[in-house]
């Protein structure tokens, strides 16, 4: 809240108490009065700016209609950028949503494929010992890093060093299967 705002709920002051604290009002220029033309000093006591009545409008029309006209050009300019971000984001949903449509079919695709050819393997005795052993190192795995992560000592570091081991093993559960 500003101080006029305060101010203004305050009592009112009454024209004595105006008189007394109001500055006295400044000289005003008579118009008719003339410097004279061949006088080279320069008279440092007369008024040399002229004062604007207290009474006059410090906003005219001209300021209003161009407050008005840059306030429009604002909205417009709004309105545009709000346009152009709404038209944006309902293209990228549709190339989203067309991209995640594909992405699905290629899951399904790739779940019926590796499905047929388990249903082709299921006697191979390489992909039931993959299948045993890979279950059997998912399960410890997990098992060990719950234990760890519940003692506190579980870090990046240690996750990364056992990535590299799981990386490792299966490279060699590859070439060993060929």
């Amino acid at each position: 809240m500003s101080y006029a705002e305060i101010a203004s709920k305050g009592p009112k002051q009454t024209p004595e108490e105006s008189r007394r604290i109001a500055a006295p009002a400044p000289p005003q220029i008579i118009p008719n009065e003339s410097a004279p033309s061949n006088n080279v000093s320069v008279d440092v006591d007369s008024a040399h700016v002229s004062t604007v009545v207290p009474e006059y409008s410090g906003e005219t029309d001209t300021q209003k209609q161009r407050l008005q006209h840059e306030a429009e050009e604002a909205e417009a300019s709004a309105r545009k950028r709000f346009q152009e971000a709404e038209d944006k984001a309902s293209k990228e949903y549709q190339k989203g949503k067309s991209t995640t449509k594909k992405g699905a079919k290629e899951a399904r695709d790739a779940i019926k494929h590796a499905g047929h050819e388990l249903e082709e393997n299921k006697d191979n005795p390489v992909v039931i010992g993959n299948a045993i052993i890979w279950t059997v190192i998912a399960a410890t795995l997990g098992y060990n890093a719950y234990k760890q992560h519940s003692e506190g000592r579980l870090d990046w570091k240690m996750a990364g060093t056992w990535a590299g081991v799981v990386g490792l093993f299966a490279g060699a559960d590859y070439y060993v299967s060929q």
